[in-house]
């Protein structure tokens, strides 16, 4: 993304613009950020279509968010069957009929599906075609229908939201191993009677870790390989080891400090080698899933024809647009987040920019961005964490409230985790919150509002949690905060009040 005072424009070629056009809009991509910019442009009475050449819904409905969430359920249960003597009933380990687990799956792909379905946009009054579409100019788009004709169209403003795919990384031999990745392991182990005896996950970011910790726990003997010094770089270290140790519980095999340098197959036997500080150790496996990020789809839309910088991302300004103005992008395309809902987030930015730039622009706002990792204890968090306030040097006070106190945790047999929240030095105004813990995404929700609409920890601690409900979490450590900043000159003055009163 470009600096804020830095003013894009056209670098190569001369087009002629339109003197009419088809449509006031054409969307590349029916993920989140091209359904959500499809549907607010037919909002608003423009004439927009949608251009998609595979699934409805993108990578979170098909390939991501939807179904490793499903996935995560039915491990979960899994192993409270095999831990159900904590809650005093009799421990059984659970047979998984593993076909039938991805059965599942696709089932809740499809419940979900008609949400993002070419007749509900139809019906909302989007165009939706299903094809490829190429930038022929700024304001003309190319589309290779999949039913094989081609259909050109001219329209006033185009958004680009065409996602990401799962990076793979360069190891010698992956490709003789048959990797798979998020996005290919849904079709590619769906009929399978038994879960991977041997699996080996690269990657230990939010990916790599609900898919390692799922499996572990739906039967396989897991193997979670990273380079960097530990898992989940992106979190606090105190959040990091807690969901490390849940890993480890659950059977996984955690090989952080450790390189992938080669893959291959001997009689029929998979292998990857690691490197380890210079000593080399050879893991056998029966499937392997790449889970070491994503990378943006930027090729084969015309763009470099034009004259549009892609690098990373397509490069755009702050109010989502390319060197040409009225040709947007949004979501992982566009970065900073590869996040769903930030993805959404934007959409709104590109579309109320394409339709009504010439008017009012409105410029992207990240100022409140959360996430959340669906692990075992969960991890979210909105805002600064404290090796980031560390790093940008960001004055800041700590304070924390450890969820194995609070009283429905207790119950519930989840009392482990924290929340964290950093604040303004002797204020109460909010710099940033993780919590670790059951239903942390949900959890955060609270601190997500309060920061966005600048309401401080004080507002939360005057608010009615109901008892007793892991949301108190968030009450108490606003409490924690308050005593720790009781007026000590005040409490005496109270003291000998009190005790004047007495007489």
């Amino acid at each position: 993304m470009v600096s804020p005072d830095e003013t894009l424009q056209p670098s190569k070629g001369s087009f002629t613009r339109p003197k009419r056009f088809d449509r006031n809009l054409v969307v590349i991509g029916a993920g989140s950020a091209g359904l959500v910019s499809a549907y607010i442009a037919a909002a608003a009475k423009a004439k927009v279509t949608l251009v998609e050449a595979h699934k409805m819904g993108g990578d979170c409905l098909n390939f991501g968010c939807v179904p490793s969430k499903a996935l995560i359920k039915s491990a979960r249960v899994a192993h409270q069957m095999r831990h159900a003597d904590h809650y005093g009933l009799k421990a059984v380990e659970p047979e998984v009929p593993f076909s039938a687990v991805m059965e599942r799956v696709h089932r809740v792909i499809a419940d979900i599906e008609p949400h993002d379905s070419v007749e509900r946009y139809t019906d909302l009054g989007v165009e939706v075609l299903k094809g490829y579409a190429k930038l022929i100019d700024p304001w003309t788009v190319e589309i290779a229908l999949n039913d094989g004709g081609i259909q050109r169209l001219t329209t006033r403003a185009i958004i680009l939201a065409t996602g990401a795919r799962p990076f793979v990384p360069p190891i010698p031999g992956i490709e003789e191993v048959g990797y798979l990745t998020s996005d290919t392991l849904w079709d590619r182990l769906r009929d399978r009677s038994k879960v991977p005896r041997r699996l080996v996950v690269l990657g230990g970011g939010p990916i790599g870790c609900e898919l390692a910790q799922s499996f572990a726990r739906l039967g396989s003997e897991v193997t979670q390989i990273e380079m960097a010094l530990r898992l989940m770089m992106r979190e606090d270290e105190d959040a990091a080891e807690l969901v490390t140790a849940s890993l480890v519980a659950d059977g996984v095999r955690v090989l952080t400090k450790h390189k992938a340098v080669a893959c291959g197959v001997d009689d029929g036997e998979k292998w990857i080698d690691v490197d380890h500080d210079g000593g080399k150790t050879r893991i056998a496996f029966d499937e392997i899933i790449a889970a070491v990020g994503r990378s943006p789809r930027l090729t084969g839309f015309g763009l470099e024809e034009l004259g549009v910088k892609v690098d990373r991302v397509i490069e755009t300004n702050e109010y989502l647009q390319t060197l040409y103005p009225n040709i947007l992008a949004a979501g992982d395309v566009a970065g900073p987040y590869q996040f769903t809902h930030v993805a959404g987030h934007q959409a709104w930015f590109a579309a109320v920019n394409a339709l009504f730039g010439d008017l009012k622009r409105f410029k992207a706002d990240y100022s409140v961005i959360p996430w959340a990792t669906f692990t075992d204890p969960e991890v979210a968090r909105v805002g600064l964490s404290e090796t980031e306030a560390t790093e940008r040097k960001v004055a800041y006070e700590v304070t924390r409230f450890g969820i194995d106190d609070l009283d429905r945790a207790i119950a519930d047999g989840s009392a482990r985790g924290f929340v964290k929240v950093l604040t303004v030095p002797g204020k109460d105004r909010i710099l940033g919150a993780t919590i670790v813990g059951d239903h942390a995404g949900d959890l955060l929700a609270e601190f997500v509002f309060a920061m966005k609409h600048g309401h401080g920890l004080g507002k939360i601690l005057g608010t009615i949690h109901i008892y007793p409900t892991l949301a108190e979490a968030n009450k108490m450590v606003a409490g924690t905060w308050r005593r720790n900043h009781i007026n000590g000159f005040l409490l005496s003055l109270l003291k000998r009040f009190q005790t004047w009163r007495r007489g």
